[in-house]
């Protein structure tokens, strides 16, 4: 039986005005003599205020002080959300200006709710709707990117804001042990960086290599019954090390009958980096880490079509593959016209000496 162990009694029109004040940057005036650091600053200001990424920390921050929930978890529920969406937009449109949170409008105001518009957390929660007040103007507004986050967020945190209550309350709303894992993996990077903008890329071999590679996604596999290719192989020599072309977290780590000693990584897109073939992996890498773009994990090499060991079978090469998790299912796509782009931008980046 569970039981409720944390409630957060929250009167959002008494604490509103703590969670969204923002000073406007008019109405700081600068003397004459300071206007060059004063313009300075006022840049910052506005990137700040226009930065994507700025505002959800914002979001994020304040809704913590708000509910005691880690911003890393706020973070980690809105980016899985986002991802969700992304790969069924029509199901899923966005409903706030920032955050990524859907709520579907029937779970909003409540199933049994005559009024499908039903703003009033009042009649919400008598028909058991999940709408709330996040900013304390009176109204649960599905459109509000605060009353959506404070929604959910509340809704989780009801079990308690340990990680194990927390991941309880996930498993209560979502009802999907996939979405849960996501979830605490996207935290763990979350926490692990302290920042949201993570999706720097590198490509998976060192750029100064001899290495060469063209998009056989979806090509014909005989070995282990029939079968289509997915990913992309880059031929190069025995040893070169492999890199990961991420910020994620590794979630799988060991030996495939197809793939040998492959290692598989989780990003912030909810997409999976799989590496395959590998000679064996970095010993300072492990499942449940985090890692960075051009960070080694392991060295190329000609394992796998076989039993664990199986070595020399083709010749060696890094399979590199990318897999899109869809919710309840995960599906493959060509992951060619990334390392291109990800490739052209390494080489610009070492001319320009960054």
């Amino acid at each position: 039986m569970r039981r409720l162990k944390l409630t957060i009694p929250i009167v959002a029109a008494i604490t509103a005005a703590s969670l969204l004040i923002v000073t406007p940057v008019s109405s700081v005036r600068a003397a004459p003599a300071v206007k060059q650091k004063t313009d300075k600053a006022h840049e910052q200001t506005v990137d700040a205020e226009t930065d994507p990424f700025s505002v959800r920390r914002g979001l994020y921050d304040k809704l913590s002080l708000f509910t005691e929930v880690p911003w890393f978890w706020i973070a980690a529920i809105d980016q899985y959300e986002r991802s969700m969406s992304k790969v069924r937009p029509k199901a899923r449109p966005m409903l706030g200006n920032t955050v990524g949170v859907f709520i579907d409008q029937e779970r909003w105001v409540g199933p049994l709710n005559p009024n499908t518009d039903d703003s009033s957390p009042v009649s919400i929660n008598f028909f058991n709707g999940i709408g709330r007040d996040g900013d304390g103007n009176g109204q649960a507004e599905r459109t509000s990117d605060i009353d959506l986050l404070y929604s959910l967020v509340s809704r989780v945190a009801a079990y308690g804001i340990s990680n194990d209550d927390f991941a309880i309350g996930l498993w209560e709303y979502y009802q999907n042990n996939r979405s849960v894992q996501r979830i605490q993996q996207f935290a763990r990077i979350y926490e692990a960086f302290g920042q949201l903008d993570l999706f720097e890329h590198a490509f998976p071999l060192p750029i100064s290599t001899h290495y060469a590679y063209n998009s056989t996604w979806g090509t014909g596999r005989s070995w282990g019954g029939r079968r289509t290719h997915e990913g992309t192989d880059i031929f190069v020599r025995h040893g070169v090390p492999v890199r990961s072309t991420c910020y994620g977290i590794v979630e799988v780590q060991g030996w495939n009958p197809y793939g040998g000693w492959r290692i598989g990584i989780r990003d912030l897109n909810n997409f999976y980096h799989y590496y395959a073939h590998l000679s064996g992996f970095d010993k300072t890498v492990n499942i449940g880490d985090v890692v960075k773009p051009g960070q080694v994990v392991g060295w190329v090499g000609s394992s796998g079509y076989g039993k664990p060991g199986t070595q020399g079978k083709f010749p060696p090469h890094l399979h590199y593959g990318v897999y899109s998790d869809r919710g309840l299912i995960e599906w493959s796509f060509d992951p060619y016209p990334m390392l291109r782009r990800w490739e052209q931008a390494e080489r610009k980046r070492l001319r320009s000496g960054n």
